[in-house]
């Protein structure tokens, strides 16, 4: 579903709400055929007559905003969010939105979404492997859970088999509920997760909430066999005597440090294989979070987590940018792809749960999700043409998708042979682009032949064809030529 038709369905949604009256009948009483559909576009072009093309068109101000901010004005303030999500409320942009009641998360509407998202990953992971997940490792950050709500939080609660509850009057969590096996129908599955620096600082009461969550499933009276979160907790608790240890599921950066680490060893080129890209995930990330857990040096129990995930689970909840925008995508999801290959050998399930349209979640494979994403803008001529109008930020744009791409490659191994053929030919031989590159950003054009170049040198792209090596060959040469002669002149 496009941008437009998420906005429509959250547009329809909010009009009929709006609307009480009944729908159009005919002459006998009943609804006439097509009748009650005529009104109800009716309704939605109403609304976006009166409310969504007027705040459209004021989103025109926001520099001038930005510049009466730095001069010291008064800008309006607004709520935050993801328009593609519906929310028509944050329109226009340009104000000085504010957050979330973070003690308001998991919301009422993201609870639904959350329980969505964790049955649809139960439901792939049976129909791809033949039997439940016994660890999920989940990617959290602030910045989506500030969109949604929770989404990424429900989920977590879902999968444990907990439920939150809220105060009736603020809608605030007070709490979380467990559900009966009998009512969940399936076993608890075990959840790691991965949180951000931001996640850490903005939401440290809901990761009490969860670690609660997770201490009090792991001590239920229940089978092993539909309690794996109990399971994995005894087997820890029997090696080394730590309860509380062995409930521990919640890993983060060391505190007052952010990311993942794995860019900057990417962008210097000076790794060698999974270990390297293990070890510099581990050192970043492996520091505890919980109940009196506030960054704990946690190595050995995050490696001990890690070694039983099954699936690597990250989700998107908007159109707006995508797996191959932004390095944190591979840092953190690719990251503890690689992490799990590390430690024990084999590849995760990896999987993004997609929630963009909450009323159609899916969960696909990063495989399956990158082929889309490389296919609809990656490799685009529209998107292309876009980034071409945009000078030497487009060029670093174009040169970016590429790094982060080589990026979730090296670390989950997610891009084929036939990606690279067609980012050489759309972003390095393509006659307008590679013209548009040379006068725009040089230095991006021989950064994207120079990474594609190293894809084939560590074999990640296994089998290219020679004169298309060649071409790249010539290509960084010609350019690093041209910036050489330039800094001579």
């Amino acid at each position: 579903m496009s941008d437009l038709s998420a906005v429509s369905v959250a547009i329809t949604t909010q009009t009929a709400d709006k609307s009480g009256a009944a729908p159009p009948t005919g002459e006998s009483g009943a609804a006439a055929p097509g009748d009650e559909h005529v009104a109800l576009v009716a309704r939605v072009l109403e609304f976006a007559c009166a409310e969504v093309v007027p705040r459209l068109r004021a989103t025109g101000g926001e520099i001038s905003a930005v510049l009466h901010a730095l001069d010291g004005g008064y800008v309006p303030a607004g709520p935050s969010g993801s328009p593609t999500r519906g929310l028509v409320n944050v329109l226009p942009t340009g104000r000085n939105f504010y957050s979330v009641d973070p003690k308001a998360i998991p919301s009422l509407t993201s609870w639904e979404t959350g329980q969505a998202l964790a049955a649809s990953l139960v439901a792939r992971h049976l129909r791809d492997e033949g039997a439940y997940p016994r660890c999920v490792g989940l990617t959290v950050w602030g910045t989506s859970a500030m969109r949604t709500q929770g989404d990424d939080i429900a989920e977590v609660l879902a999968l444990i088999g907990c439920r939150p509850e809220w105060d009736e009057s603020s809608r605030r969590v007070t709490g979380f509920a467990v559900t009966p096996l009998a009512e969940l129908g399936r076993p608890r599955i075990d959840v790691t997760l991965r949180i951000s620096g931001f996640f850490r600082d903005a939401f440290p009461h809901v990761i009490a909430l969860l670690d609660d969550a997770i201490g009090t499933v792991a001590g239920l009276d229940e089978p092993p066999e539909s309690n794996y979160v109990r399971a994995h907790a005894l087997a820890d608790a029997g090696r080394h005597g730590d309860w509380r240890r062995a409930t521990t599921r919640i890993f983060g950066s060391k505190p007052g440090a952010y990311g993942a680490g794995l860019l900057p060893l990417i962008d210097a080129r000076n790794w060698r294989d999974d270990a390297d890209l293990a070890e510099v995930y581990a050192v970043w990330g492996g520091y505890a979070y919980g109940r009196a857990l506030d960054g704990a040096p946690a190595r050995r129990d995050m490696e001990s987590a890690f070694r039983r995930i099954a699936v690597a689970a990250k989700n998107t909840d908007t159109r707006e940018h995508d797996i191959a925008d932004s390095d944190d995508y591979f840092q953190y999801h690719g990251g503890m792809v690689a992490m799990v290959r590390a430690l024990t050998g084999r590849n995760p399930a990896a999987y993004i749960g997609d929630s963009a349209v909450p009323d159609a979640v899916r969960t696909r494979t990063l495989a399956e999700e990158t082929r889309r994403v490389f296919r609809s803008r990656v490799v685009n001529p529209r998107w292309i043409a876009a980034m071409r109008r945009h000078g030497y930020k487009g060029a670093f744009e174009l040169a970016a998708t590429v790094d982060y791409l080589f990026g979730y490659d090296a670390t989950a191994g997610v891009v084929a042979d036939w990606m690279y053929e067609q980012l050489a030919a759309a972003y390095v031989f393509d006659a307008e682009t590679r013209s548009f590159m040379e006068r725009s950003n040089p230095w991006a054009l021989r950064g994207m032949a120079e990474r594609l170049l190293e894809a084939a040198q560590r074999g990640m792209w296994a089998e290219p064809d020679p004169k298309t090596l060649d071409q790249l060959r010539q290509a960084f040469l010609d350019t690093e030529g041209d910036l050489e002669g330039g800094a001579q002149a």
